[in-house]
C-alpha cells in the first residue's frame, strides 16, 4: 500500500491503495477505505477542462462551489454521466437543520435561485434541489455531511 494518502487515515481502516497509470501521462491512485473511497489524479490540464477540482487556470478565486456551479452547472445530467447506475442523492432532516441553521439567508436564497436555475427540468427530483442548496452553502466545507449530523 504505497502512496501518500490524501486524507486521515479513518481509525480502524486498513490502507488499500489502487495505482493506475494511463494514456496521456494520467495518473490515478483510489484509497479504498470501508465506507468510501479517495482518489487522487495526477494529469496536466486539457481544453475546456472544468469541474469540482476546479478549471485548472490558476486562479483559486474562480474554484469555489459556486463558481463552479455556476459554470457547469449544479449536477451531471444523466444523459451527460459516464457511470452506469444512479447516484443516490440523501437530504436529510439533519442536513435541513444545519442550511436554516448555518447558511445565511442571503446564501440560501441565492442558493435556491441558482439550483432551479442550474437543474432545469431535474429540480423535481426528490432530494435534488435541497441537497444542491447544501452543496452551494457548504460544499467548500469537505467536513459538511459529517457536522450536519450533530442536528437532532
Amino acid at each position: 500500500a504505497e502512496g501518500e494518502v490524501p486524507d486521515v487515515v479513518p481509525e480502524g481502516n486498513e490502507k488499500r491503495i489502487v495505482h493506475m497509470t494511463l494514456p496521456l501521462g494520467i495518473k490515478v491512485e483510489v484509497f479504498q477505505w470501508n465506507n468510501y473511497i479517495d482518489v487522487t489524479i495526477t494529469m496536466s490540464p486539457q481544453p475546456a477542462q472544468d469541474g469540482v477540482c476546479g478549471n485548472f487556470n490558476g486562479d483559486h478565486a474562480d474554484d469555489t462551489t459556486a463558481t463552479i456551479m455556476q459554470r457547469i452547472g449544479a449536477r451531471v445530467r444523466p444523459s451527460e454521466s459516464l457511470l452506469s447506475g444512479q447516484a443516490k442523492i440523501e437530504f436529510t432532516h439533519q442536513m435541513k437543520k444545519m442550511l436554516q441553521a448555518e447558511c445565511p439567508a442571503a446564501t440560501l436564497a441565492q442558493a435556491q435561485a441558482q439550483c432551479v436555475t442550474n437543474l432545469g427540468t431535474l429540480a423535481s427530483v426528490p432530494n435534488l434541489t435541497p441537497a444542491c442548496q447544501f452543496d452551494y452553502c457548504f460544499g467548500m466545507n469537505v467536513r459538511a455531511r459529517s457536522h450536519a449530523k450533530l442536528y437532532h
